[in-house]
């Protein structure tokens, strides 16, 4: 099973990243997570930090394009099939430092691709 990382979980239901990541575990999709948040969501404990234990398909980012330079590094270094910027998230520079390495930028809604067979 391919996993899907999401930078900016919550254990908040308002927040599309909570919702985000119902949706992608009832299309059983195996989750990692990390955020601000403690605690778990779905069975799963939200994380502080990115694993590098764990192969990881995709990242789909829920986090302001102010705050992904921390992360940077740690999401190139998994060398991820595709890294998703959801609305509010689009950050031009990291999209090409990814394609620069090889890896799929793609400024979608993992809630619509979910939603319409595309993930």
């Amino acid at each position: 099973m391919k996993t899907t990382l999401i930078i900016g979980a919550s254990t908040s239901p308002d927040k599309y990243a909570y919702k985000a990541a119902q949706m992608l575990h009832s299309h059983g999709h195996a989750l990692t997570l990390v955020g601000r948040d403690t605690g778990e969501l779905l069975g799963e404990p939200i994380q502080n930090a990115i694993p590098t234990d764990t192969e990881i398909d995709t990242v789909t980012l829920y986090i302001s394009p102010k705050r992904q330079p921390e992360y940077y590094d740690a999401i190139a270094a998994l060398k991820p099939k595709r890294v998703i910027f959801n609305p509010g998230t689009e950050n031009p520079d990291f999209e090409q430092k990814l394609e620069a390495q090889g890896i799929e930028a793609a400024e979608a809604c993992t809630l619509v691709l979910l939603s319409t067979h595309q993930y």
